[in-house]
């Protein structure tokens, strides 16, 4: 039986949080509580049949309420054991301010050093407008500039000196929303100028919703030396392509970090004057001597590297117009980014031609279609490519630009009202319920939750108080009704007034469409009221989205998906999003888009499986660390597979084009890979990311981890032939075998059964028992050859009769072969949540002495800014705040891509017998991701404690699962600092005050001012002493200090 009492706790514990908001629906319950305890709610083992059950027995724990959509939704109980903490945790948007007066420099921010200084120039033909800020004004002055370029910011035939200041700054901040191409938002927010602050608060960090800026002063630029000329002058000419109209040569280093994540080598800055054939540099009417103009040179020379570098071998100095189509395509489809290192033998398998050599050796030739991207400053040779769009990126804005358009062509059909067009939720995974599915590209649908079904069900009570009450003397009939209007329609059976469009008109009959609801419906013209102005303000919440797949499988989508509440993973903001939709309500997800493409699966052409019958010319594709193999059994779907797949390798030669590239992945989507040289079906897994994924060889049992370049679609003419087919891979383990459970099986066991049974061509096999549960596997007796008759010369009694289970101490085997893991529905966030531990291993021996001396050298130290500054940061764990882990938001991509490099290095490497030693560094792998670790304890269960350096968490892994850290993964700093809040004083933090701070902090984008650095021998055990504030809010910063202090006066 479950511990009740710790089940109403972790309840609490996560109901608690929302207790000022909308609540949590039973499935983010679900989800919720699995992500902070690791388990699923235990309902079945505290004797109830479902969750709902369980919940109504709990009501001191938890209250339920049910919306008129149907939809579960789950709040804390009012008791006064938590009352206290509900009334804190809602004054997140309330707390005053206390303590001393905080004042932040960061980049969002410019604060001038002196009352009257220069805050910048924006060019205007051959003029230059100054602008000077004051504490109590703001003026303009126009200098003359020669030969400046023409400025974006007026027409050519409108002179500034036309209007007065007044008018100028107002146009100039109106027009700086246009520049995004133009000019980095950084600076043109340098111009900006800043009010003094308040003497009594803290001046607001940013406006606004976005991801963190850096200050300057977080990083700490070289001091010049060595450096790659030829990158840097590649780099250059991207910069002065987006921003041609030319900027401040000051403003270069800034710019440079912004794009490239990597400062700008100060020896650079004294060589523009030599790079004539790159740039133009001039030095503008000024009182500064020191402020340089930089400009594209207009008429391109030769490259001519200065004399201190090696001259680069001859190379084509541009592409041809054929080459950079083709490179464009293929960039296209990998929206996300393409490794350099891929582009060759992905454009000779896209177009049967070699790609010219000397296009990787110099990537500058690509700036003008693509941007390129060093994530890895010590190894140039790692470039990421981008294609690059004039396009605004920003997917929202494009979204409700096309609605807009859409919405207002509707508008002029309808009404004169203009009704706001519906936004995507912000959040990666938002509930949705399922109406109407004609096609599966018009799936219609309502977003659940705050701003949504929510504000829905506000309008309609105002709606129901307008058009019922007893003063309705204001509700009109609509008595000539024309198609597309818009109206207030009575409901047939409830009274309830509903938003509607006419889409028909007959003598005494309208067919209305319910615009929030999705359905249509004849009724009586008496119902028909004018839709009052204050109802036009909220979007239509009835859309349409497109399902992921490839097959029009709309009955068997109706059937599974219909009329219920299920969880999306959008794909695609589009006008029309598209989505994967998963049924979160049982124990295990259900992913509905693979499992309508599941259920199309011909189950004749499955193996055949019976009890005591016998099997030869049986192939064994995998063995994994846990003695569970995977075969295949001659079929006559294994034939009919084996022949399609012959007939898509030659489809694919003759084919010459870039449209079977896979270009949105995820999870449960079947597609083709390469194993040992030929095309086979894969089921994506996990991504890691949105470069580096996992997949399941279905009809091997084989496991990989890929790049998804390395993917193809399934060509239309064999899909349908090809899901017919069920997978070929049968999971089996060897009966009457005396070991399971963790570390049961020895390398030694492991690497025997290999060897036997994985380079035979002439294996047999007999069944013994057939397992019906979630595992199906079978039981089986095992035969290098074909007398199967006897059991004595089956590997099963072979091994049982040996001694390869007797363990020996220290030794942990690699193994990259399938555990058959089902689908995951989330991607894999490095550091998400409690994770489960798996894998097999031997019992470790005697720990070394507690401090050896590191075998290699550390990754350098994580730089941080002076004490009193400000750093963008991301909190990845918050166990209070006087411990809580802190990582750097600059370097967070850095990290995403080391750790899929980790990933595809590991998962294809297959390891030797690994001696693991207390405090010293390896790789691990936690659930699907590889982590740097130092290891904390090797413990006598053939687990092993270890400390993630990157995300700050505490693990229990097998020892199977660790791995020596190579040289090229010590190169990035460890990126997790510990750190404790400043402002308050430290103590013996509450359970209560520690969940406020959760709330507050964890898994959240901040800026932390640094107070002190207290340093140590280890870079792990360095500790940081930060304030920390919320910038998410538009109107105000948020001082989690502050809260905190108050919360402990409360308690005193």
């Amino acid at each position: 039986m479950a511990d009740v009492e710790l089940v109403k706790k972790m309840l609490r514990e996560v109901l608690t949080g929302n207790m000022s908001g909308p609540g949590v629906t039973l499935s983010r319950l679900q989800s919720e509580y699995k992500n902070l305890t690791g388990e699923q709610i235990p309902h079945k083992q505290m004797g109830h049949e479902n969750l709902d059950t369980l919940l109504h027995s709990m009501p001191s724990v938890v209250r339920i309420e049910r919306t008129r959509s149907g939809e579960v939704v789950c709040f804390a109980s009012r008791s006064g054991e938590t009352a206290h903490v509900a009334k804190l945790v809602a004054r997140q948007r309330t707390s005053r301010k206390t303590g001393r007066p905080q004042m932040v420099n960061c980049q969002m921010r410019v604060k001038p050093a002196a009352p009257l200084v220069l805050n910048g120039r924006v060019c205007v033909g051959s003029d230059c407008v100054c602008v000077y800020v004051c504490s109590e004004c703001v003026w303009l002055e126009l200098k003359t500039v020669p030969s400046s370029p023409p400025c974006p910011l007026f027409p050519p035939s409108i002179h500034p000196s036309l209007f007065p200041p007044s008018v100028l700054i107002q146009h100039w901040h109106q027009s700086c929303s246009s520049l995004s191409l133009s000019l980095s938002p950084s600076f043109l927010l340098s111009f900006a100028p800043t009010p003094p602050p308040h003497p009594t608060s803290p001046t607001p960090l940013s406006s606004g919703k976005p991801k963190p800026h850096h200050s300057p002063k977080d990083y700490n630029p070289s001091v010049g030396g060595n450096y790659n000329t030829q990158q840097v002058q590649g780099r250059l000419r991207e910069v002065l392509n987006k921003y041609s109209n030319g900027f401040w040569v000051s403003k270069l280093p800034q710019l440079y970090r912004e794009l490239y994540k990597q400062d700008l080598p100060s020896e650079a800055l004294k060589d523009l004057e030599n790079w004539t054939h790159i740039c133009t540099v001039e030095k503008p009417c000024s009182s500064n001597p020191n402020e340089l103009l930089l400009y594209p040179t207009k008429d391109p020379l030769p490259l001519t590297p200065p004399s201190s570098s090696p001259s680069p071998p001859a190379s084509p100095s541009s592409l041809s117009p054929d080459l950079k189509q083709k490179l464009g395509e293929l960039l296209v489809k990998y929206s996300n980014g393409l490794w350099a290192h891929a582009l060759p033998k992905l454009y000779l398998d896209t177009y049967k031609v070699k790609l010219p050599e000397h296009v990787l050796d110099n990537l500058s030739l690509l700036s003008d279609f693509c941007t390129v991207d060093y994530p890895m400053p010590d190894n140039p040779k790692r470039a990421i490519l981008y294609k690059r769009s004039t396009e605004d990126e920003n997917c929202n804005r494009r979204e409700s630009a096309e609605e807009r358009r859409a919405r207002e062509e509707v508008g002029r059909r309808l009404s004169t009202q203009a009704v706001p067009p519906l936004l995507i939720p912000r959040e990666e995974y938002p509930s949705v319920l399922v109406v109407e599915a004609t096609n599966t590209n018009g799936v219609i649908l309502r977003y659940i939750g705050e701003g949504y079904s929510q504000a829905q069900e506000t309008l309609e009570d105002q709606m129901r108080e307008f058009y019922c009450g007893q003063n309705n003397s204001s509700c009109t009939p609509l008595t000539s009704p024309t198609s597309g209007q818009l109206a207030a329609v009575r409901a047939e059976e409830e009274e309830e007034i509903l938003r509607a469009q006419v889409t028909e008109v007959t003598a005494d009959k309208v067919k209305v469409y319910y615009v929030d609801h999705g359905f249509s419906e004849v009724i009586s013209k008496a119902k028909l009221f004018e839709l009052h102005e204050r109802f036009y303000k909220l979007p239509f919440q009835a859309t349409k989205c497109k399902l992921a797949g490839e097959l029009d499988l709309i009955k068997l989508f109706e059937s599974m998906a219909s009329g219920k509440i299920l969880l999306a993973e959008i794909l695609e903001r589009a006008q029309t999003p598209l989505v994967v939709l998963y049924d979160t309500s049982q124990d295990d997800d259900v992913n509905i888009n693979a499992a309508c493409v599941k259920a199309l699966q011909d189950k004749t052409l499955a193996s055949p499986l019976q009890v005591n019958s016998a099997y030869m010319n049986v192939a064994v594709r995998s063995v994994c660390s846990d003695g569970t193999i995977y075969c295949q059994l001659p079929s006559r779907g294994l034939a009919k597979l084996t022949e399609i797949l012959e007939k898509t390798e030659a489809y694919f030669h003759s084919q010459v084009t870039s449209e079977f590239l896979v270009s949105r992945p995820f999870c449960g989507k079947s597609c083709l890979a390469r194993y040992k040289g030929k095309w086979s079906r894969v089921e994506i897994t996990n991504l890691h990311g949105s470069r580096v994924l996992d997949i399941l060889f279905i009809d091997l049992g084989v496991q990989a981890s890929v790049e998804v370049f390395e993917l193809r679609e399934v060509p239309p003419p064999f899909l349908r032939d090809l899901i017919k087919i069920p997978p070929q891979a049968v999971k089996c383990c060897l009966a009457d075998l005396a070991v399971s459970g963790v570390g049961s099986w020895t390398p030694d066991a492991v690497q025997w059964l290999r060897d036997a049974v994985l380079n035979s061509t002439d294996c047999s096999m007999k069944i013994a028992k057939l397992d019906e549960t979630k595992r199906s596997v079978v039981h089986v007796y095992l035969y290098t050859d074909k007398n199967f008759h006897d059991p004595v010369r089956s590997l099963n009694r072979q091994m049982a009769a040996s001694d390869l289970f007797k363990h020996r101490g220290d030794v942990f085997l690699s193994s990259h072969s399938s555990n058959g893991t089902k689908p995951q529905l989330r991607r894999a966030h490095s550091g998400s949540g409690p994770r489960p531990t798996g894998g097999t291993s031997t019992p470790p021996g005697t720990p070394p002495p507690p401090s050896p001396t590191p075998p290699f050298k550390l990754p350098p130290l994580l730089d941080l800014p002076p004490a009193g500054h400000n750093m963008d940061i991301y909190v990845s764990v918050a166990c209070h705040p006087g411990h809580f882990v802190l990582q750097p938001w600059r370097d967070m991509y850095k990290l995403v891509v080391l750790m899929g490099e980790m990933i595809l290095y590991y998962n294809k490497t297959e390891e030797k017998p690994l001696k693991v030693e207390k405090n010293q560094i390896y790789a691990a792998k936690v659930e699907n991701n590889w982590h740097r670790v130092l290891v904390k304890g090797v413990l006598t269960n053939s687990l092993v404690s270890v400390y993630e350096l990157d995300y700050g968490k505490h693990e229990l892994v097998s020892g199977t699962q660790l791995r020596p850290l190579i040289q090229e993964f010590r190169q990035l700093p460890f990126q997790g600092i510990t750190a404790q809040l400043a402002g308050v004083k430290q103590r013996q933090w509450s359970e209560e005050a520690s969940i406020v701070f959760r709330n507050h902090v964890e898994k959240k984008p901040l800026v932390a001012q640094l107070e002190a650095v207290q340093e140590a021998h280890h870079p792990w055990d360095r500790k940081l002493t930060v304030f920390l504030v919320d910038t998410s809010q538009e109107e105000r910063d948020i001082w989690v200090h502050d809260i905190m202090a108050e919360f402990a006066d409360e308690l005193t």
